[in-house]
């Protein structure tokens, strides 16, 4: 007799594989994987550790995209701002400050003129008093260069022209930089930092003033 094979057929078409397949299944895809951490699962708003907090950058000497005082200039006492920022990251163990004059460009074009770079900040500080001291390695750690050696170069920007934007940028790092502060040109020794700041940014803030000099 047919009959059993024929409900043995029908047993298994109507069985949840076979079901499934009817409708477009894949029955040998692999089942979906949870989002790993630092990995943004699908409609998930969470923030994974690769995500970079935005952070504030604040100085009493001008307001943010203002005009830099004399003071903090090579018109004046050249003399760095104090400086403040928050909130501190989860996971950081050191912050580095970098400015620049956006509008100096050299070389190539493609790098510009490095007014301050601060590396190995220690992950306890929320400031920088004014005038900060000269040396390529201050007393807490900190390794510091510049333009024209291990100090702040204040903006200088001639006044002929337009203001000189001149940004200041701040990152709060999960490590701290084996770059050493001697022994390479500035723009060399920027290149490490920035190579080395590389997987390991935190959180950011950014500042920024315009200078030009008075006509004489």
């Amino acid at each position: 007799m047919r009959y059993p094979i024929l409900i043995l057929t029908l047993l298994a078409l109507c069985s949840p594989l076979a079901a499934g397949q009817q409708r477009g299944a894949n029955p040998s895809a692999p089942p979906a994987q949870p989002a790993q951490p630092g990995q943004r699962g699908g409609g998930g708003g969470g923030r994974g550790r690769g995500a970079i907090q935005v952070m504030t950058l604040a100085t009493g000497a001008w307001p943010d995209g203002g005009q830099i005082p004399a003071r903090h200039t090579q018109a004046g006492e050249e003399l760095s701002p104090a400086l403040t920022w928050s909130p501190v990251p989860e996971g950081t163990a050191s912050f580095a400050l970098i400015v620049h004059d956006l509008d100096a460009p050299i070389g190539n074009g493609a790098d510009d003129i490095l007014h301050w770079m601060l590396w190995n900040i220690p992950a306890t500080a929320t400031s920088l008093r004014e005038g900060v001291a000269r040396g390529s390695q201050l007393p807490d750690g900190t390794r510091q260069i510049s333009a024209t050696g291990p100090n702040y170069r204040g903006p200088g920007a001639p006044a002929s022209g337009p203001a000189h934007h001149y940004v200041f940028e701040l990152f709060a790092l999960d490590t701290m930089l084996d770059v050493p502060a001697v022994g390479a040109s500035p723009p060399l020794t920027r290149a490490a930092v920035v190579a080395a700041m590389a997987g390991h940014i935190r959180g950011k803030a950014v500042y920024t003033g315009l200078f030009k000099r008075r006509p004489m």
